[in-house]
């Protein structure tokens, strides 16, 4: 079973005050250039991978989904989802992603920041991929590997107050451990490649990548949003099941 870590008490009262919890989308930086590779959601039937609060989930009931299922392995963000929905259309529900099985079919499957936690993507992509309509959309936002690399992620500054990101042990893939909210957070650090072959092994065709940065314009809004210019944080990924 995957690493539970969002419902260690810790955790989730450090996760709560990050923007992207207390704003939703808005509070996301990368949120205007993932939303721009997503297809329209009308009448869709929408598969929300590591929904958390359910952010996501509301908004595609917002643009008119026929269908929404969110799915997350915290009892805690599920809660906290269903407490912040209204209406009908979105279903929560409790799943590992790691072992996930899926009974229904699906236009879009959608994560953000969650598919890093995974150790075996293979098996998800192929499930997904196999619960997707013809012509259905894979679109989700991931940790980027120049920022999974290294064993300890955290800026170098030198004696001119340059910052510089450490890309070691790039090459050797597996789990890495962070102290973010709570010691011990695992996630697993694999190259773009190694992404981008699996999901060509399960059978997409791969539609955009971007390897995301925030704009001058983001920066001036957001000073501290600088530092994100200097590598790459997350990758945004849109892939599709051929018709």
């Amino acid at each position: 079973m995957s690493q539970n870590i969002y419902d260690n008490p810790t955790f989730f009262a450090g996760y709560a005050t990050l923007p992207r919890s207390v704003k939703g989308l808005d509070g996301a930086p990368e949120w205007p250039a993932l939303r721009a590779l997503l297809p329209d959601l009308h009448d869709k039937r929408i598969l929300d991978l590591g929904c958390g609060y359910g952010w996501f989930c509301r908004y595609a009931q917002q643009q008119g989904a026929r269908e929404v299922l969110g799915l997350d392995v915290s009892e805690k963000m599920l809660a906290q989802a269903a407490t912040m929905t209204q209406g009908t259309g979105i279903h929560y529900q409790r799943a590992d992603l790691e072992s996930l099985q899926l009974n229904e079919s699906y236009d879009l499957a959608y994560s953000s920041l969650a598919l890093h936690y995974l150790s075996n993507i293979d098996a998800l992509f192929a499930t997904v991929f196999e619960a997707l309509t013809p012509g259905g959309a894979l679109v989700f936002s991931c940790e980027h590997p120049i920022y999974t690399a290294p064993t300890q992620q955290q800026w170098i500054v030198d004696e001119q107050q340059q910052r510089s990101w450490p890309v070691n042990h790039y090459q050797q893939e597996g789990e890495r451990i962070s102290n973010w909210f709570a010691d011990g957070v695992k996630k697993q650090h694999r190259k773009l490649a190694t992404w981008i072959n699996a999901l060509i092994g399960a059978g997409f065709e791969i539609v955009h990548l971007d390897e995301w940065g925030p704009s001058e314009e983001m920066v001036a809004l957001n000073p501290a949003l600088a530092e994100e210019r200097d590598r790459p944080m997350m990758f945004l990924l849109a892939a599709r099941k051929p018709l």
